[in-house]
């Protein structure tokens, strides 16, 4: 049976006492038999058709470059800064959003998200003017994907999952590449045959449709279906709502703020955003049709890392359970900046053609695309406990940021150079910077007190 969700924190667990004079009884949660398949694995699906819902958003600002370019004579420049909100609000709105699933549950904050993020691609068909474009696709969207943004998969996992967060985390973070798998190709043959505004109407419409899954099949806490979280056999009733959730979201950062693992957290992940959603999934395909690539053809590329995204980043969960999480990252980033180093050459080599040069390149950078992101969770989650979705998601605002800088910078580079070779090479040389995740010692090998002096830098 559900629960009664008004039951507080301190609520014994054990029978229920016998009620007083001054105050009727409320029932004591009771554990119900568990279910041969555990009902963790179908949040976590909900989950994922939910990311994969809203990930059309993520797919159309390379594809808008071009035709917006034409149509308004806005400047490349003018187009990446709506998208440098864009991005920039995702991250900075995700720490909130965390913290407002603490207050008010995941599934009221997911349903508004989805539907202001609907509203705002919705509105972007009426605009004429590029200030119209920053309020419409920057802070909107921003807004609303930012409030479910990677914490929403962090608090899913944290909330319902004890065993196998690693691979749950990998499978819900490759949610977001199924997302742009099922969407770019479709996405771009609507803007190469029926103009820009009909795939920004079907962004509206996949965001709409998700919000009635998420409003019947989504729970926010194992107990409201009265299960323990999977992987424990300790049943914990529902904690109650977390009131503050702006003061707590700052207090937090502050107290992140003081440690030595954030700020290597938080600069690793600037340098994962500037080389991903700032760099490849903004500029990829405008660069790619200046050296005579069909829009088509480049965004169909782009689907190909969605596919090797999800192998990548399931793996990575998978390898995030069983090795060091500050090993696998100076990995991945090493390995990122030595394919972005090559890739003007495949560009001017390939021409309007795809070779197989080019197609090694997109099935290298797919497997690493998002394999940061669960040993990043990892490491918050050893850090910072029952803090860590919070943390992440001022962890992921600087993911953002940094997406932010670069997508706006590659268009002005592009602007006053005419190409964005200089882009290619700046991030291939800053993921270098990257290897700074070495640098986080490992809290289990210090032991809990040496640990917390090891990473206080006040």
């Amino acid at each position: 049976m559900l629960l009664d969700v008004t039951q507080t924190a301190e609520t014994p667990a054990g029978p229920a006492k016998a009620p007083t004079p001054d105050s009727a009884p409320a029932p004591a949660p009771t554990p119900r038999r568990r279910p041969r398949i555990h009902r963790a694995w179908f949040v976590a699906a909900v989950t994922f058709v939910t990311i994969i819902g809203a990930a059309a958003f993520a797919s159309l600002p390379g594809l808008l470059i071009e035709p917006l370019n034409k149509e308004f004579d806005w400047s490349r420049g003018e187009i990446g800064f709506a998208v440098s909100v864009n991005l920039a609000l995702y991250g900075l709105t995700a720490p909130f959003a965390a913290a407002l699933m603490d207050r008010f549950g995941i599934r009221r904050v997911v349903a508004v998200a989805l539907t202001v993020i609907a509203t705002g691609s919705a509105l972007t068909v009426v605009m004429t003017a590029a200030w119209q474009m920053v309020l419409y696709w920057g802070v909107l969207v921003g807004l609303g994907t930012g409030s479910m943004a990677l914490a929403f998969a962090a608090t899913v996992t944290d909330r319902w999952f004890v065993a196998r967060r690693g691979l749950v985390t990998g499978i819900l973070t490759a949610a977001g590449a199924s997302g742009q798998l099922v969407f770019l190709p479709l996405l771009s043959w609507l803007v190469a045959n029926h103009g820009w505004r009909p795939a920004s109407i079907t962004v509206a419409m996949s965001a709409l449709v998700v919000v009635p899954f998420v409003w019947l099949l989504l729970r926010d806490h194992p107990a409201d279906v009265g299960l323990p979280a999977y992987g424990s056999e300790e049943f914990k009733p529902k904690p109650p709502p977390v009131t503050g959730a702006a003061r707590r979201a700052v207090t937090v950062l502050f107290e992140a703020a003081r440690t030595g693992p954030f700020w290597l957290l938080a600069g690793t992940f600037a340098i994962c955003g500037a080389s991903t959603n700032g760099l490849i999934k903004t500029h990829f395909i405008p660069a790619a049709h200046d050296h005579g690539m069909q829009i088509t053809a480049a965004a169909s590329l782009l689907a190909v890392i969605g596919v090797f995204d999800i192998i990548g980043t399931i793996a990575s969960g998978w390898l995030t359970d069983r090795f060091d999480a500050r090993r696998l990252l100076a990995v991945y980033y090493a390995l990122r900046g030595v394919s972005l180093l090559f890739l003007p050459m495949l560009l001017v080599q390939g021409g309007a053609d795809v070779r197989p040069p080019m197609l090694f390149f997109i099935v290298f950078y797919g497997l690493d695309w998002v394999a940061t992101v669960p040993p990043t969770i990892a490491l918050c989650r050893e850090y910072y406990g029952a803090d860590s979705a919070i943390v992440f998601g001022w962890v992921l605002a600087s993911h953002q940021i940094g997406a932010g800088v670069v997508a706006f910078a590659g268009g002005l580079v592009r602007d006053l150079t005419g190409s964005y070779n200089a882009v290619w090479y700046a991030s291939g040389a800053l993921c270098a910077a990257a290897l700074m995740a070495l640098l986080i010692r490992s809290r289990t090998k210090a032991g809990p007190a040496d640990a917390v002096d090891a990473i206080n830098v006040t």
